[in-house]
């Protein structure tokens, strides 16, 4: 097929996909996901390939979801959560989490992939960006770029969930109850990613790592993978996700969340994000006080 949001190519033994929307910081657009998921099927399909590189064209590995549009239309429902068309209907969750949750599936095809796949993170990868890096087996940063999910803070839930089985509990908490960003020297002391080098090694880094997997026969690589792969399935990483892509929705439909959509509206997207993660407490007239609620009779 003919790529649209991506390049693909094969060196030897080594596919590479490079999102490349370098416009827009490689942002995720209706296509991408399944493109994602394309070239990743392509590889799979070469018996010549046996390990995929992940990276982005331009300064940016992935900026997340392309929602000035979206969040800029008017109404409740102004569309898709990527086309921006309008649509006077309400908001059907079902309908939210049946998209969201295809993107997700079609991120996962990195982590699902039969070949090993690595991320090789140049620049910002934050939010909806965060997740397709995440996704990947392995994850190598340059020490300057910065990954994070700042949507946590209101209008976002991971839905891939990968920060927990990356970090655990506790430091996958710190992580989303602040939304913020960290670079690739604290995201690898974090255990986050594998690890983190100067934007000047990267490549160089990347492609040694690369080379030494793809030495491997295909079928060991496989089973070490489906090896452990299998047993974050047996955590209920599927079911995490479900949870985490119907919570999405419900961040742009919760009370903060039509406040930060209007808020957009008003001063456009980019300064509703500058207030988002500015520190000051967000929306704080938008949720009905507790104290307010009827209690329920003895």
């Amino acid at each position: 097929m003919d790529f649209q949001t991506l390049r693909y190519s094969v060196d030897g033994r080594i596919a590479t996909i490079t999102l490349h929307r370098p416009e827009r910081m490689n942002a995720i657009n209706l296509a991408m996901p399944g493109e994602i998921a394309e070239a990743v099927d392509r590889a799979n399909r070469d018996d010549a390939v046996h390990v995929i590189v992940l990276t982005g064209a331009g300064e940016g590995f992935c900026s997340g979801y392309d929602l000035k549009e979206f969040a800029e239309a008017a109404g409740e429902r102004p569309g898709s959560q990527l086309a921006g068309a309008s649509d006077p209907r309400p908001w059907d969750p079902m309908a939210d989490f049946f998209g969201m949750h295809e993107y997700t599936q079609q991120f996962m095809s990195l982590w699902r992939s039969h070949k090993p796949t690595i991320a090789s993170v140049h620049g910002p990868a934050v939010a909806g960006g965060s997740d397709i890096a995440l996704c990947c087996d392995l994850v190598i940063m340059a020490e300057e770029a910065v990954i994070g999910y700042p949507p946590a803070r209101v209008w976002g839930c991971p839905t891939t969930a990968m920060w927990v089985y990356r970090l655990g509990a506790e430091r996958a908490k710190r992580m989303l109850f602040t939304g913020d960003l960290v670079d690739g020297r604290e995201a690898a002391r974090l255990g986050l990613v594998l690890e983190a080098v100067p934007r000047a090694q990267l490549d160089a880094r990347v492609a040694a790592i690369a080379a030494r997997i793809a030495a491997v026969p295909k079928n060991q690589l496989m089973m070490q993978k489906l090896m452990v792969n299998q047993a974050y399935d047996a955590m209920g990483l599927a079911n995490t996700q479900r949870f985490a892509t119907l919570f999405d929705g419900i961040t742009r439909h919760s009370p903060e969340g039509m406040w930060f959509k209007r808020r957009a509206e008003e001063v456009g997207f980019k300064q509703a994000v500058r207030e988002r993660d500015g520190g000051e407490p967000i929306a704080p007239d938008a949720s009905r006080p507790l104290a307010q609620w009827p209690r329920r009779e003895e």
